[in-house]
């Protein structure tokens, strides 16, 4: 889904969101309250020239080498939620995600690394920005001290971005496969079914916490967001200051 008319910001309260609507989703105000952080990170300059074959392999090198160090975590918070799910159907669903996390998306990074002459050492020990342990924190702390909605609040964002990003490429892939593949990966039906699944949980859980709690899950989702984007730009060695600003 583009960003369309989900561009601009929205009430502060989900309830004040929700009223006049026949089918509020709480997702989409999450969405929304994370304006213009989403549409920033979304059209990311990562995003545009990796979708134009120009991104420099030197930049994708950073960049998947942090991403592949987040697999581990991402594996963890995942069997975390697939614990705390309400039923038999979400467990399924979160399970399956993890087999596509340790089979399918594991060996294109081994293939990718072969590709771009990653050092065993260097993949099995990458070197962490500070934007890149922010992101293992949050991942963290969110199914740690929160519960199931808290870690849907950071993994519907997260898988969001990039179905939408990868949704949005233009129909040539670039030549270099390890680009090809990593858009592929995030732009299947599989994946996009996933990710409507997934928002779907959100949506329910959202709904039903109090207003207090669900002022917490918007923090985690914006959060989210944001170090989503300085992910991106860490790719360029542009890093952020500790409060998050931009350069």
């Amino acid at each position: 889904m583009s960003a369309g008319d989900e561009t601009t910001g929205a009430p502060d309260s989900f309830d004040t969101y929700a009223t006049n609507r026949d089918d509020p989703s709480f997702t989409n105000w999450l969405r929304r309250r994370a304006e213009p952080d989403w549409t920033d990170t979304v059209t990311h300059q990562f995003v545009r020239e990796l979708g134009s074959g120009e991104l420099a392999d030197d930049a994708f090198r950073r960049y998947l080498v942090r991403d592949y160090a987040f697999v581990e975590t991402l594996v963890g918070t995942v069997g975390r939620a697939v614990g705390d799910a309400p039923t038999m159907e979400a467990k399924s669903s979160l399970t399956e995600f993890l087999t596509v996390l340790t089979d399918d998306e594991n060996d294109y990074f081994e293939r990718a690394f072969e590709a771009l002459d990653v050092p065993e050492a260097t993949d099995a020990d990458p070197e962490l920005t500070a934007s890149s342990r922010a992101f293992v924190d949050l991942l963290e702390r969110a199914g740690r001290e929160g519960g199931y909605p808290e870690t849907l609040a950071v993994l519907v964002p997260a898988e969001w971005i990039y179905l939408e990003w990868a949704t949005d490429m233009p129909p040539e892939r670039p030549d270099r496969f390890y680009l090809a593949e990593w858009i592929d990966l995030h732009n299947n039906d599989s994946f996009g079914d996933f990710v409507t699944w997934l928002r779907g949980e959100l949506d329910r859980e959202g709904a039903m916490v109090s207003p207090q709690r669900q002022r917490g899950l918007e923090r985690l989702f914006r959060r989210t967001v944001e170090l989503e984007f300085v992910f991106f730009a860490a790719a360029y060695d542009q890093e952020m200051s500790e409060a998050g600003r931009r350069w």
